[in-house]
């Protein structure tokens, strides 16, 4: 670990630990602090007519203090907010010994550090909701230094608002930013929400490998590591949807898991190399009646967290009230980019590629072709929920063939404000059909396509033994949330997202402001 000079104030809470310990305080305690009530619960509930809350026990984070004399006032921040605590010196200190008040209290407690407090609630003489403390524990010594932020004649200072300075210390951004953790607790109602909604139809929740021997499911690059007692190499998954098809072979009606899936590929504002996708798969459906069931899903999403259907997003109102509309992606080119590229082989698309001004190169197959077309000309035009259909067989390797036109496929991705939100079919399940399928995404690994699929012969043979007709989907977590919270960047809906190595000490110094 690095080693680093501690700055003054740094240095005084090593002493104040140090000092606490010669009095007979221990800083860290072990034993166990019972707290009986959050401070929402107290501003929620509290009636001085009946004098309830009269036996309070909490536990929170000192984030400011007024110390006057023999009485002081502390705000303190638990899980929920923060409360103001009414201290008198001789309402903690009852005999003679006054040094809990007058030298730990006053001298050693400092803003973060973590507290205890046992009294009643009242109200202040100037109308204030507090508690009156009659107890106070130390419970944990912080010893770094908070950015506190200060707010003057309406402007805010010192906020600690730098995003990689948030994403790299989520820990501090919980603590000064509280709206913080709304977005997160947002996104376990939605899965929550979410598992509720599969439990209703029947649908079990199971767990898959991460460590797979082919990374399969999904076009994308895999990250490789090394299992040194079998001597082989492995993927860290990008995709779960091989071996949740193979419990629709076992006979499992329908299956869900919520999985991390990781992607070698770049990072931004909307994506992040390990991420949270849901991929649910059930017998007997096609992508017909996936459609319906996930405008059902989201509509269910929206009102769990929002209560209404009706959202914004990066200042765009959004209806997730169903029915949605239902585009075919050749038409959605036709609409929007004014070519009909139905029936086109690889090098007319080249060719239209080269008149309306998109990058190709010579790895692109048909598939890729269009789908380049439709990113460049389609995509942003998608605002209200809309399901593009009927994709290019090239680019759709598990996806069963449209029942109307063997050249397309049954599938469908879901575009909100422009951004693609899930991914389903009407999953291939004829083995000789599936072979073939994984043969020409080898083609395309000849041609450089680094994120052409490998052939998963153990799955080819799960098909021989027969999958029921199967509707599948994925859907981003990670980006669901950041829709739901209209959050800008994935990195404000992941506790934890990838960085960059950090370089030196010098940004998280001048994240610590003096108290």
């Amino acid at each position: 670990m690095e080693t680093r000079e501690f700055n003054e104030q740094e240095q005084n809470r090593r002493e104040a630990v140090e000092k606490m310990r010669e009095m007979g305080i221990e800083p860290y305690p072990a034993q166990l602090y019972d707290v009986n009530v959050t401070s929402s619960q107290i501003k929620e509930n509290y009636d001085p007519e009946k004098q309830n809350f009269s036996d309070i026990s909490i536990a929170g984070r000192i984030m400011g203090r007024r110390i006057m004399g023999a009485a002081s006032f502390i705000e303190l921040q638990d899980s929920e907010g923060r409360i103001q605590v009414y201290i008198k010196r001789d309402e903690i200190c009852p005999g003679e010994d006054k040094s809990m008040y007058n030298t730990v209290f006053k001298k050693l407690l400092d803003i973060g550090d973590i507290i205890g407090i046992k009294g009643y609630a009242f109200i202040t003489q100037t109308g204030q909701l507090s508690i009156h403390a009659k107890e106070l524990t130390v419970l944990s010594k912080s010893l770094r230094v908070l950015p506190i932020v200060k707010e003057k004649e309406g402007e805010t200072f010192d906020a600690f608002s730098d995003p990689e300075l948030r994403y790299r210390m989520r820990y501090v951004d919980l603590i000064v930013n509280p709206k913080v953790k709304d977005v997160f607790i947002k996104r376990s109602k939605i899965i929550s929400t979410m598992r509720e909604y599969f439990a209703e139809h029947g649908i079990l929740e199971v767990e898959t490998p991460i460590l797979q021997s082919i990374p399969g499911g999904a076009t994308a690059r895999p990250f490789i590591t090394h299992h040194n007692a079998l001597d082989i190499p492995l993927y860290l998954r990008i995709a779960n949807e091989l071996y949740l098809k193979r419990l629709i072979v076992g006979g499992f009606p329908g299956v869900y898991e919520f999985a991390k899936d990781f992607r070698n590929e770049g990072m931004d504002k909307t994506h992040n190399p390990e991420f949270t996708c849901m991929e649910i798969y059930v017998a007997y459906k096609d992508y017909i009646w996936m459609m319906d069931f996930v405008e059902k899903l989201l509509e269910r999403i929206a009102i769990a967290i929002n209560g209404k259907t009706l959202l914004t997003i990066a200042g765009n109102e959004i209806d997730f009230k169903g029915p949605y509309r239902r585009l075919p992606m050749l038409d959605a080119i036709k609409e929007y980019a004014g070519v009909d590229v139905t029936g086109m082989g690889e090098e007319q698309l080249r060719e239209v590629c080269k008149q309306l001004h998109i990058e190709v190169d010579n790895t692109m197959g048909v598939g890729k072709l269009i789908d380049a077309i439709f990113g460049e000309y389609c995509e942003h035009h998608l605002i209200q929920p809309t399901f593009i259909t009927d994709y290019p067989w090239e680019t759709s390797p598990l996806t069963k063939k449209h029942r109307n036109n063997p050249e397309l496929t049954e599938r469908f991705e879901l575009f909100v404000n422009g951004k693609e939100l899930a991914n389903a079919y009407s999953e291939l399940n004829d083995p000789i059909d599936q072979l073939y399928r994984f043969k020409e995404q080898l083609k395309l690994k000849d041609k450089g396509d680094d994120e052409a699929m490998f052939i998963d012969m153990d799955f080819v043979r799960a098909l021989e033994y027969g999958m029921p007709p199967t509707s599948g989907l994925g859907m981003g977590i990670d980006r669901l949330t950041m829709f739901m919270t209209d959050s800008s960047s994935i990195q404000d809906v992941l506790f934890f997202p990838q960085m960059k190595p950090e370089k030196s000490s010098k940004k998280e110094e001048s994240a610590e402001k003096a108290e």
